[in-house]
């Protein structure tokens, strides 16, 4: 047999599409149709006014057809630069810019700067399973960080896991999977505590469009030394729904990105430019578009946490950008729940098994509502409460005793 690595042989296998095949081949009554709480991305193409201008690319400008700068469009990286330093309250430059083929593409590009097989990252738990695989692809420890019962990641616990051989702490905020938004007082300790240890704080701030607060998420930008600790990554596929066009960013020193561009140019060459030209046009004109649908999934958010708390035994256990993740009170495994709620009630959702790589992970869901609105939410509550019912009173599959553990 040819060889293998084996560091991609023990890879776990994408999780949804592992989920995707739970649903291959069935058919759902058309009065209990398919409900997808699986998905972590809009499903909706760009709103109208952007794929106008996407089509006038394709046809008026030649250039879109071509290889672009391996670190991003100029214009965009200029953009970028400007509209952070004002969020943030910090200066940041074009040169500390560069736009990726996607938000994962700037994490492996961000991790392959930074650690070698043997090295290690501080991942909280639950963890992104796509930054769990990514580690585990290239030989690289990703070692387990507890959060605490608002799911943020607890900083007394990452002490005593830091080492010389963790290189980086990663943050998601809001988070994937459980949507916590994380204190910027939390974000600035991890920062802290990774410039102690000479590591980087990798942050995630794929769905900060989503945060429901009105602040400023944290306030790393303004520390003039942010460059020396910070790499902070972004994706256009949540706000603009760009997911197909993959156009993502990341953002640290001119001296990281020489090495960025290096792996960049070897995986991708470019980010595809009919992708950050779109990116480009939704910065300057839909600013008011991406507030509306910021308040259409705050709604969303509300309708799930209401109905949640009325299912028996169940228990929020986070709420943020796309998410509400869940415990269950079950008996059986949430890989098997999950699976159930497909054949009783029409309903794909994520076990908290791919997500965490200890016992909690099978009492835990993701219910993901990026393409529910509030009336679908209250029908999908709707078939939680008869399932739950039924389990209830199922020989065999009584509530876990006790109800939901803390």
């Amino acid at each position: 047999m040819s060889p293998f690595s084996p560091f991609i042989r023990a890879t776990t296998p994408p999780p949804v599409m592992e989920a995707r095949r739970w649903i291959q081949g069935r058919s759902f009554p058309a009065d209990r149709p398919l409900m997808n709480l699986s998905q972590a991305a809009p499903i909706d193409p760009p709103p109208e006014a952007l794929r106008a201008q996407m089509a006038r690319m394709v046809v008026s400008e030649p250039d879109t057809h071509l290889y672009g700068p391996v670190l991003g469009l100029p214009a965009l990286r200029a953009e970028i630069a400007t509209r952070w330093s004002a969020a943030y309250g910090g200066e940041i430059d074009a040169a500390d810019v560069a736009i990726t083929a996607g938000c994962n593409m700037a994490f492996c590009a961000a991790l392959a700067t930074l650690a070698i097989p043997g090295d290690a990252v501080l991942l909280p738990v639950p963890w992104y399973f796509n930054h769990k695989m990514w580690c585990d692809t290239v030989g690289i420890d990703a070692i387990p960080l507890p959060c605490d019962g608002r799911m943020n990641p607890d900083i007394e616990a990452a002490h005593p896991l830091m080492s010389s051989r963790v290189k980086a702490i990663v943050l998601i905020t809001p988070n994937n999977p459980t949507g916590a938004e994380y204190p910027a007082g939390l974000i600035s300790a991890f920062a802290a505590l990774a410039r102690a240890h000479g590591a980087v704080l990798i942050l995630d701030e794929t769905y900060r469009d989503f945060d429901s607060r009105g602040s400023r998420p944290h306030n790393l930008f303004a520390d003039p030394g942010w460059r020396d600790v910070l790499i902070h990554l972004y994706s256009f596929s949540k706000a603009f729904r760009l997911t197909g066009h993959r156009t993502g960013a990341i953002i640290t020193s001119p001296e990281r990105l020489v090495e960025v561009e290096k792996f960049l140019d070897s995986v991708a060459i470019c980010a595809p430019t009919l992708g950050q030209k779109a990116a480009l046009w939704g910065l300057r004109h839909l600013g008011d578009w991406v507030s509306g649908e910021r308040e259409e999934v705050l709604r969303r958010r509300e309708a799930i946490t209401q109905g949640l708390a009325r299912l028996p035994g169940w228990r929020l256990l986070g709420a943020g950008a796309y998410f509400a993740y869940v415990e269950h009170p079950f008996a059986i495994p949430s890989d098997a729940l999950c699976q159930l709620l497909v054949e009783e009630q029409s309903i794909l959702a994520l076990p908290g098994t791919m997500f965490s790589p200890d016992a909690s992970g099978q009492r835990q869901l993701r219910l993901a509502f990026a393409n529910m609105d509030a009336s679908g939410l209250s029908g999908a509550i709707d078939r939680l409460a008869e399932v739950t019912a039924r389990l209830t009173h199922r020989e065999g599959s009584p509530l876990a005793s006790g109800g939901a553990s803390a």
